[in-house]
């Protein structure tokens, strides 16, 4: 009977883990006013669990719901990241090659959401409106470029033509499908846990791409790949290096500029 409680506690609604942690208390015969902190510890645990596989069904429903450009809340979010990202230079039309200029492939973004769904705006958006100004400057450096060991003047005065840049919005994208799979895999329980004292929420896993869209861009200029080309060299490469800082306990994917500010009071 307790194994069955055991495992049908992990399904609980988050309202009701604190008579989960009675019953099984109960059950256990432990009582609490001997030792009233395991109780605490207990439902920190818990909510811990729940709220991680509740996480994981909140992105799941966002991940497989398509763009539809009939809906006016995808379009206003996808505008949204337009005027987040190129405040000074209004949109000339909804289908338009602007929309290359923040990294997108073609006219019409609703393409590129294919393989992640509204969970790729979800991210993109959150970064570009929560951290306007770093999203911003990563932008900038996406589509210039320049050796991560040299000066702006010192990159211009020797001409390279060697720096690669890369498509804002795709690899954003990307980015989204590698946090995707940490979160599905169990990688990000140390994270949240160091972050998130109680449930882990959506908002959380958006502070997690904001860290992990900064990093990958620091990365990859400290790469300095020889073309495009090598994007799933450097994507793979760095990918094992966040599950390596992963593995220490007390790590935690905090983006160190405005967002993070409310990460862990959340």
């Amino acid at each position: 009977m307790f194994v069955q409680r055991l495992q049908t506690s992990v399904n609980v609604h988050p309202d009701a883990i604190e008579k989960t942690i009675d019953d099984i208390m109960e059950l256990k015969r432990i009582n609490p006013d001997i030792n009233p902190q395991l109780g605490v510890s207990l439902q920190a645990c818990l909510l811990q669990i729940v709220g991680y596989r509740n996480l994981i069904a909140e992105v799941e429903k966002l991940r497989r719901e398509p763009y539809d450009s009939e809906n006016p809340q995808h379009e206003e979010m996808l505008l949204k990241l337009w005027k987040c990202l190129k405040p000074n230079s209004p949109l000339k039309a909804r289908i338009s090659k602007q929309w290359c200029e923040i990294g997108f492939q073609g006219d019409d973004p609703k393409t590129d959401f294919r393989g992640m769904g509204l969970l790729g705006l979800y991210n993109l958006v959150y970064f570009a409106e929560w951290d306007t100004e770093i999203a911003q400057q990563v932008l900038t450096d996406s589509l210039h470029p320049k050796y991560s060991q040299l000066s702006k003047a010192e990159w211009e005065k020797k001409k390279f033509d060697k720096a690669i840049g890369y498509s804002f919005a795709i690899v954003g994208i990307n980015i989204t499908d590698l946090a995707y799979n940490l979160l599905v895999s169990g990688a990000l329980k140390t994270h949240f846990y160091n972050v998130a004292p109680e449930a882990p929420t959506l908002t959380h896993f958006q502070q997690t791409f904001c860290y992990l869209m900064h990093e990958f861009h620091k990365f990859w200029i400290d790469e300095d790949p020889l073309d495009i080309m090598e994007f799933n060299r450097v994507r793979e490469k760095f990918y094992r290096r966040i599950l390596r800082q992963l593995q220490n306990p007390e790590m935690a994917l905090c983006p160190h500029f405005a967002a993070s500010e409310s990460l862990i009071n959340m």
